[in-house]
This record gives structure tokens, sequence and C-alpha cells, in this order.
């Protein structure tokens, strides 16, 4: 079975903790049921999110996340053929956005489209060797 790697990002439209755990709660759902794992790095002007698993599913994953009203301005960044999963551990892992991440002003100047997919990835790579803020078992 063919796994793909999908990163996106997004603009929250009306972004506070209740539509956060929503999100959270549904992503960890599915993603489950379809074999999915990933990353969600979130703030009030962001959301930078990495789906991985099987194409069909993770492609249908974000067809949802398109459609879905709490994301503005959805744009995929990275979408790439994988041989093993970054995250296999998690239905989805949440972290806040750290201090190395684009300032606001960057995102609004476009930092996410106009960075490569390597430093795309990298920014999830790093998430891997920092300390989970919360884990899915």
């Amino acid at each position: 079975m063919a796994m793909i790697q999908l990163i996106y990002a997004s603009r929250p439209f009306g972004f506070d903790e209740a539509t956060l755990s929503g999100i959270l709660f549904t992503a960890r759902a599915n993603n489950t049921r379809d074999a999915i794992t990933g990353a969600l790095i979130c703030r009030a002007d962001l959301y930078l999110q990495l789906l991985e698993g099987p194409e069909s599913e993770v492609g249908a994953a974000y067809e949802r996340i398109e459609q879905d009203d709490r994301h503005l301005e959805v744009r995929c960044l990275v979408r790439s053929a994988i041989d093993t999963r970054m995250f296999g551990a998690w239905a989805m892992r949440s972290d806040p956005a750290q201090s190395w991440m684009w300032t606001r002003k960057q995102v609004e100047n476009g930092a996410p489209e106009q960075a490569t997919a390597e430093e795309v990835v990298g920014i999830f790579s790093r998430l891997i060797n920092e300390t989970p803020v919360q884990s899915d078992s």
C-alpha cells in the first residue's frame, strides 16, 4: 500500500481551546480508523499539520479539512511518497508552536508558502525531539 506524507497550512477561524479540542478529538478518532498518523502545530494565526499514511485515506482527510469551516485558506505545502512514518505512535500529536517557528508577521507575509519542503518537514523533525505535550495513549 502506497503511503504519503502531506503537510498543509491553514488559518484558524475562531481559534480557542474548545475549537482546538474539537479538532483534535475528531482527528484522533478519524485517524485511528483510517491508519493515519501525524502532528498538528497550532496557534492563533496558523495551523500547520502533517498527515501520513495510506494515500487514499490521507487524501480523503485533506479533502475533509479543506471543507471544514474551522480552517481558512487551506494550502498544501508538501505531498510526497514515504516509506516510514515520522509520527507512527501518534494518531495526532498536538503541540503549541514554539519560538523557532515563524512570527505572526512572517505568516502574514506568506512564510509557509515560501518555505521549501525540507524546511517544512524540518519543523516536524524538530518536534519529534521535543518533549510531548500530550500523548494519544
